[in-house]
């Protein structure tokens, strides 16, 4: 069965699946996994130490696959210039450049003149409308469901994807709350075209940086067990509940500043735990969608099980 959508055609994906920026654990194992089993892997470039760094992580990628591949830019929350980083992406003729967060409006400028494909997650309408403005492939669309940093209106996927569909002409994908063949066909329902995931794409064995403990924390909980923290600051982020987010939670109710804070939401103590599996002293991303995780696959047995699923839906709404 075809799985062809402006997103495939534009990525020049088999299937319109794409792989979220993840923080700190989308390298190139992962990357070139989903890339290989027919969708969209990325690499995140703003986790890395340099630009040399990320130059030897897309030519991991590229040893590893034959396939297309994003890198994606973080822009909003390292407060790191990236200027050297994109343009090393620029210079190793990446395919397709993502961003998330912060204003991309530079990154655009530097891509002019390049074939480079653009993506731009967004979180509200009026952000995709000015994602298309700058001139984006498309618009990658998490509603509140979803892990890491979120929008700050609280819209579910269920409205924001047709809403989003409704106002601009290119290319929908969407995100937050899907993790398998009926999220699938939900999404192309809404009228998108496209899907990404992030934290099913954690508990996946090519994860290999993502601590075994966070993994099993992700098969073992439920849609209750994340929490939103960050609200404070402008900068609502879903997390896994635990200890860790209690007292950040306690410390945002408390009017704490980011002063008091910044230990706590730092990338060190993202790290700890995700990394360590030290789940006392640090805060792991996820989404709601963990709810619906019971395993941990190859990301291609997680493809092939996704594309089965939604293919039956498919048949069954041809009867």
């Amino acid at each position: 069965m075809k799985w062809q959508t402006r997103v495939t055609d534009i990525l020049n994906i088999r299937y319109p699946i794409i792989q979220g920026g993840l923080a700190y654990l989308a390298y190139s194992e992962l990357a070139a996994a989903v890339s290989n089993a027919g969708g969209l892997g990325q690499i995140t470039a703003m986790s890395l130490a340099s630009p040399e760094q990320l130059r030897e992580e897309i030519r991991k990628v590229k040893q590893l696959t034959n396939h297309p591949f994003g890198v994606n830019f973080a822009i909003g929350q390292h407060g790191r210039p990236f200027s050297d980083m994109l343009q090393v992406a620029i210079d190793e003729e990446v395919p397709v450049v993502s961003m998330t967060g912060g204003n991309p409006a530079p990154i655009f400028e530097q891509l002019k003149g390049t074939s480079i494909k653009t993506l731009v997650l967004v979180a509200a309408r009026r952000q995709a409308v000015k994602a298309e403005e700058l001139g984006a492939d498309a618009v990658m669309v998490v509603g509140q469901e979803g892990g890491g940093h979120l929008g700050r209106d609280d819209i579910g996927t269920m409205v924001l994807i047709p809403q989003v569909v409704d106002s601009v002409s290119i290319p929908v994908i969407a995100s937050g709350g899907i993790g398998d063949g009926r999220g699938l066909m939900a999404a192309l329902s809404l009228g998108a075209e496209g899907i990404e995931m992030g934290t099913r794409f954690i508990a996946t064995k090519e994860c290999v940086h993502a601590n075994e403990v966070y993994k099993q924390a992700l098969v073992a909980g439920t849609e209750t067990d994340t929490v939103v923290i960050k609200r404070s600051l402008g900068a609502p982020a879903r997390a896994i509940a635990n200890s860790w987010t209690e007292k950040i939670i306690e410390i945002e109710k408390n009017k704490g500043d980011y002063d008091k804070l910044k230990d706590f939401i730092s990338g060190m103590a993202n790290k700890r735990y995700i990394y360590e599996g030290t789940v006392d002293e640090g805060f792991a991303w996820a989404g709601q969608v963990m709810g619906l995780i019971k395993d941990v696959p190859t990301v291609a047995e997680l493809f092939e099980r996704i594309i089965n699923d939604a293919e039956q839906i498919r048949a069954n709404w041809g009867k």
